[in-house]
């Protein structure tokens, strides 16, 4: 079966997820902003809280995913071990190297003192021009799964790396496809073999936060009804036999 996972920043978002019948949650901070970063170590026990299996993303500032100063290498760690210390399932990390490529070494400090957790290399890959190659240094440095868009600013424009991607992995990684994805995106994205779907599947609640809080911006958090499309799409294409919940 094709796995089902949202992005969210918050106990309100897994909850939601938790109800649409979503397999886990990547648990993000400032998810619009930034693409993501690290949330607060109160958040992920709030949201480990709620019973969805819990997957963090370690990223410790916005920007490109080449880190030269070790101090962010070490801030990286010491929030992997905290999140999985307040008991998040799996962890979301990525790390290239100047050419953009896989920094293992870069991966390996990140991930000090962390065994026996499920790993997702994130969209770094999409930086990745060889990513066929990438997949075999993942897969020797025991990555569970590749979260991608295939190098596409959506998945739908990368759905033939995606599928390339998949018969490379041939089973050996999980290949999940996440970046731009609309609901009637996943059949074709089922098509190809993905083993994993990964929405935001986000509104924008509005909340002026005034002068001094980020003015009328408002916050993000998941909708419920976008979300509950996206599972129920899903359901018709992967689990026919499978009731939804509620």
């Amino acid at each position: 079966m094709t796995a089902l996972e949202f992005a969210v920043q918050d106990v309100a978002g897994a909850l939601g997820a938790r109800r649409v019948g979503a397999d886990r949650v990547e648990l993000c901070a400032a998810l619009g902003s930034t693409g993501g970063l690290t949330p607060s170590i109160g958040t992920i026990e709030a949201v480990v809280g709620t019973g969805i299996p819990v997957h963090v993303l370690i990223r410790c500032r916005a920007g490109g995913f080449v880190y030269t100063d070790t101090d962010e290498l070490a801030v990286m760690n010491a929030d992997a071990r905290a999140a999985v210390s307040a008991g998040a399932s799996g962890l979301v990390v990525g790390a290239l190297t100047p050419d953009h490529q896989v920094d293992v070494e870069g991966v390996r400090r990140v991930l000090d003192g962390i065994d026996d957790i499920e790993l997702t290399f994130h969209r770094g890959i999409d930086q990745i021009r060889d990513r066929a190659a990438a997949l075999e240094t993942l897969i020797t440095g025991g990555m569970t799964r590749v979260l991608t868009s295939g190098g596409a600013a959506t998945c739908a424009e990368g759905l033939d790396e995606l599928a390339a991607m998949v018969d490379h992995a041939a089973g050996r990684i999980q290949i999940m496809a996440g970046g731009g994805i609309a609901v009637g995106d996943i059949p074709a994205l089922h098509r190809v073999g993905v083993s994993g779907i990964h929405l935001s599947a986000r509104r924008v609640i509005a909340d002026d936060g005034g002068p001094g809080g980020g003015g009328k911006s408002g916050h993000e958090q998941l909708d419920e009804e976008l979300a509950g499309a996206a599972a129920r799409q899903l359901l018709a294409v992967d689990r026919p036999n499978r009731q939804p919940p509620g």
